[in-house]
C-alpha cells in the first residue's frame, strides 16, 4: 500500500506552520521509508564544499627550503671535581693552620692535592647537545631556541651537504626561547623569511629539523591549533602542529607550503619522549619582533607596567559590575612601578590598552612587552562602575619581587560568617600581622572552599573595602547582597601572591 506524494504535498500547502514534511511509504515486504517533501518556493542548502587543491607532495617545498635549514652542535665544558677539592676552600677557614709559613709540609700537601695544582690536573668533562636551526639571511644570521644554545661554550653549525662552520652567539632571550647565532664566513648562505600572515588551522606544515642527530629529516602535518598556552612562559602563543616533531628538531622551523617560515618548533607533548602528534611552534611574528631586538643588542627589552594580574571571570565580571568577563583585573600594584605612580591600585580592571581590546592577563602581558621603556601608553580601566583612562610611562622589565609569606592562623579567638562558609580571625589578634583577616578554618564544600581558599590565607579587602576584623568582612558581604550582587569579590593574601576571588552571596545565611 503506497500513501501518493501528491496527497503529502496537498496537506502541506493546508499547513503552512510546517516547512518540510514526509511521505511515508510501504513496500512490498512492509519496509518504511522517508522521503522529504520540499515546499514549494523552498529550497534546500548545498552541503559546504571545499574545491582548493591540496598539493600531491611537498618535494618542491622542500628542494627549495632545505639548504637553509641547519643542524646546530652545541658544546659545554666542566671540570670533573673531586671530593678534596670540592671541600678545600683555602686556609683561611681552618683553623691553626692559616698562619703556617708557605714552605710549611703540610700547606704544600693541601696545595699539591687539595689546591691549585689539584685543580690543574682535574679533567675537563665535554658535554654535547643538538638542535637545529635556519637562516634568516645570506650574511649567516640564523634561528634556533635559547634552549639548545643553553650554557654552551662553542657552537657548530652543519649544512644540508655536510660543510661545517663554526657560530658566535648574538643573543638569547628565554622569555620566548629563542637566540640568535652568527656565521662568520666569506660565502651567501640560502635563507628564508618569516610568514606575515598567521597559519590557518588546518593548513599545512612541513616541519625540517635534526631529530636525534640524524640529519636533516622532512615531516609533514597540519596546524593543529593557535594561541596554545603551555605555561612556558608568561608569552607564551604557540602554534599546535601534528607534524611528527622530537627531539633534536628543537629550533627548526615549521613552514607553510609557500615555503615561509610560520613558527620555530620549541616543545612537543610526550608522556613517554617520543612524538604522539602534539608539537608547539614559536609564531613567527613573535620571532619577528624578537630576532630584531637580539640582533639589534643581543637583548629584548620590554616595557613594564608593574602589576599582579588575573583573568575576570563571570564571577568577577559580577561582583564589579562589568557585563561580560573581559580584561584583567588588578590585584596588586607593585611598589614604585609605573602603574602605582600612574594611580591605578588594586582593584581596577585593565580593559584596554592604547585603544587596543585586552582579553586577558596573558593579552596584557603581550601588549605591555611589545613596547619599549619609557613609552607613555593610555591605560583605559574599570573602577567603581564606570571606565577612566589613565596615561602611564612604562618602565623597563625586572623580575617581579616576591610578596611576603602569608599570615598563618595561630587558633585565637573567632567569628565565623556563615555566608561565606569560613571562620575568621583578624590578623592583629592572632599577632600575624596589623592588615587583613585570617582564615582559621573554612566549610570543605562551603562557596570559600569552592572557590580555592584555604585555611591560612589572609583577606585583604571585601568589595574593595579594607578589612580588619570578621565583623567589617561581614558588613561588606551585607552591604554587597542589599546592592543586588550575586557575588561579592575578595582581595586575598595566599602564598606568595595576592589575588581576587568572587564568591557567590548566600542570601539565606547572615
Amino acid at each position: 500500500m503506497t500513501i501518493a506524494n501528491s496527497n503529502a504535498a496537498k496537506t502541506l500547502k493546508k499547513r503552512r506552520t510546517s516547512l518540510l514534511a514526509g511521505a511515508v511509504i510501504l513496500g512490498a515486504a512492509g519496509a518504511m521509508s522517508i522521503q522529504t517533501v520540499i515546499p514549494e518556493g523552498l529550497a534546500l542548502a548545498d552541503p559546504v564544499r571545499v574545491d582548493a587543491p591540496a598539493p600531491a607532495n611537498f618535494a618542491e617545498v622542500v628542494k627549495a627550503v632545505q639548504p637553509a635549514v641547519v643542524s646546530v652542535r652545541v658544546r659545554s665544558e666542566a671540570r670533573t671535581q673531586t671530593m678534596a677539592l670540592d671541600g678545600f676552600n683555602g686556609f683561611d677557614g681552618m683553623p691553626g693552620l692559616e698562619d703556617l709559613p708557605d714552605d710549611h709540609p703540610l700547606k704544600r700537601f693541601f696545595r699539591r692535592f687539595g689546591g691549585e695544582e689539584q685543580q690543574k690536573r682535574a679533567p675537563r668533562r665535554e658535554r654535547q647537545s643538538q638542535g637545529s636551526g635556519f637562516f634568516i639571511s645570506d650574511d649567516g644570521y640564523l634561528v634556533t631556541n635559547q634552549h639548545v644554545v643553553d650554557n654552551g661554550s662553542e657552537f657548530t653549525v652543519v649544512m644540508d651537504d655536510g660543510t661545517e662552520f663554526d657560530a658566535r652567539l648574538i643573543g638569547a632571550d628565554d622569555r620566548t626561547d629563542l637566540a640568535l647565532l652568527k656565521v662568520d664566513a666569506e660565502r651567501k648562505f640560502e635563507y628564508v623569511e618569516f610568514a606575515e600572515e598567521a597559519p590557518q588551522v588546518g593548513e599545512w606544515v612541513v616541519a625540517i629539523g635534526n631529530p636525534f642527530g640524524l640529519g636533516g629529516t622532512v615531516t609533514a602535518g597540519i596546524v593543529s591549533a593557535r594561541g596554545r598556552d603551555i605555561g612556558a612562559g608568561p608569552y607564551d602563543d604557540f602554534i599546535q602542529i601534528d607534524a611528527p616533531v622530537n627531539r633534536g628538531n628543537s629550533g627548526g622551523p615549521a613552514f607553510n607550503v609557500k615555503g615561509q617560515v610560520i613558527g620555530v618548533n620549541a616543545a612537543i607533548f610526550s608522556p613517554s619522549g617520543g612524538n604522539v602528534g602534539i608539537a608547539f611552534a614559536i609564531p613567527s611574528s613573535t620571532a619577528k619582533n624578537i630576532i630584531v631586538d637580539l640582533k639589534d643588542d643581543g637583548t629584548v627589552v620590554r616595557g613594564w607596567l608593574g602589576v599582579h594580574i588575573q583573568p575576570v571571570s563571570e564571577d568577577i565580571a559580577e561582583s564589579i559590575g562589568l557585563d561580560k568577563a573581559s580584561g584583567a583585573i588588578v590585584a596588586d600594584a607593585q611598589d614604585d612601578s609605573p602603574a602605582k605612580k600612574a594611580g591605578i591600585k588594586s582593584g581596577d580592571t585593565i580593559l584596554k590598552v592604547d585603544g587596543k581590546t585586552v582579553e586577558g592577563p596573558r593579552e596584557l602581558a603581550k601588549m605591555i612587552a611589545e613596547y619599549a621603556p619609557d613609552t607613555e601608553v593610555d591605560v583605559t580601566i574599570w573602577r567603581d562602575g564606570e571606565e577612566k583612562n589613565i596615561s602611564v610611562t612604562l618602565g623597563r622589565l625586572a623580575e617581579p619581587e616576591k610578596l611576603a609569606d602569608a599570615a598563618k592562623p595561630t587558633g585565637e579567638k573567632t567569628a565565623v560568617v556563615e555566608s561565606l562558609g569560613v571562620e575568621l580571625a583578624s590578623a592583629k589578634a592572632v599577632g600575624v600581622g596589623e592588615e587583613g583577616v585570617v582564615v582559621t578554618d573554612i566549610v570543605p564544600d562551603g562557596a570559600a572552599a569552592e572557590k580555592g581558599l584555604k585555611t591560612g590565607d589572609v583577606i585583604l579587602e571585601v568589595a574593595g573595602s579594607t578589612v580588619n576584623t570578621p565583623g567589617e568582612v561581614a558588613e561588606a558581604v551585607v552591604a554587597a547582597s542589599e546592592k543586588g550582587r550575586k557575588a561579592v569579590l575578595l582581595r586575598v593574601k595566599s602564598d606568595e601572591t595576592v589575588r581576587f576571588v568572587a564568591l557567590p552571596v548566600d542570601k539565606s545565611r547572615g
